[in-house]
């Protein structure tokens, strides 16, 4: 429920206002008995129902019809929506996806110079933002900044989202940027996989971008010291987590591991942001060429490939 508390602060847009407000009555319905327990017991004679049961007949009945109202309005706001995506499948599509409060929406604004809400908090964004962005290359994409995942998200409240989904399913490039000074910023990157694998979009290419480098913080791993003395134990707990490794480190460990591209950046810092360019660039030229045949020359030329 507090999830939904910040989403409907963070909510501007009409869809996602709605999306939120829909997400609230479905958490309710189920809850409803709870709320007239103090009642429940104030029964009439035989066959007669107590207050508690018509009260919560009575709301069951007007949160059903509110559901059903705000399904209706998602529609008509998605069928709006549809309508406008078709008018981009002329364009590459890129889309930022990962954990909550991972930097996307400074990365937005880095790449798209767009003045997209930026803040060190959970859910900082709801509502999905579409900006036309065009790199180095000359090819222009539109990239979208989308809700940010979550460890155990309501099944109910990822549909509910379904239009900022969209973005993320009609991609043909994902962003996923993950925050590398986090402690489980590998479980983060498995909430998100699944998450895409749940909407349809795991089999996407995708670039991988460890963000917040400027605040990872590798752990002091001191040598063990090895000592004669009966009364000194040696540390035998190895359940405890490995120590974080130095950065360099970490990022030839990535490097190898990774299929997709890897690039480690500190939006906030603006460290590497013309490598993430590069990388951007050539990997949305790469899509283009192959999408549109009209771009392959000029591309083809540009990073010396051969037509």
């Amino acid at each position: 429920l507090l999830i939904l508390d910040i989403f409907a602060l963070r909510a501007k847009s009409a869809t996602s206002r709605t999306q939120v407000e829909l997400a609230q009555y479905q958490y309710l319905l189920p809850r409803l008995t709870g709320l007239w327990t103090h009642l429940d017991k104030q029964r009439g004679g035989v066959g007669m129902k107590g207050p508690g049961e018509t009260e919560i007949e009575t709301d069951r009945r007007i949160v059903r019809d509110r559901i059903a109202f705000l399904k209706e309005k998602l529609e008509d706001l998605d069928k709006q929506a549809h309508t406008q995506r078709k008018t981009r499948q002329n364009t590459i599509r890129v889309a930022l996806v990962g954990y909550t409060n991972v930097g996307k929406s400074t990365i937005m604004n880095l790449l798209g110079k767009a003045e997209v809400f930026a803040e060190n908090k959970l859910f900082a964004t709801v509502d999905a933002t579409t900006r036309k962005v065009v790199l180095d290359n000359h090819v222009p994409f539109l990239l979208s900044d989308t809700v940010g995942f979550i460890r155990k998200l309501p099944t109910k409240l990822i549909e509910s989202f379904k239009s900022t989904l969209d973005e993320i399913r009609e991609a043909d490039l994902l962003i996923h940027v993950v925050d590398i000074s986090h402690p489980a910023f590998e479980e983060h990157i498995e909430v998100v996989n699944e998450t895409l694998r749940e909407i349809g979009a795991a089999d996407k290419p995708a670039l991988l971008v460890f963000n917040k480098i400027d605040q990872y913080k590798p752990d002091v791993d001191p040598a063990p010291v090895f000592t004669d003395d009966p009364d000194v134990e040696f540390p035998t707990d190895f359940e405890e987590p490995a120590p974080r490794p130095p950065l360099e480190q970490l990022q030839e460990t990535y490097m190898a591991r990774m299929h997709d591209p890897v690039v480690f950046i500190s939006a906030q810092n603006k460290d590497n942001i013309e490598a993430l360019r590069e990388l951007l660039g050539r990997r949305v030229g790469e899509l283009a060429a192959k999408r549109f045949p009209h771009f392959q020359q000029n591309y083809g030329q540009e990073y010396g490939q051969e037509e």
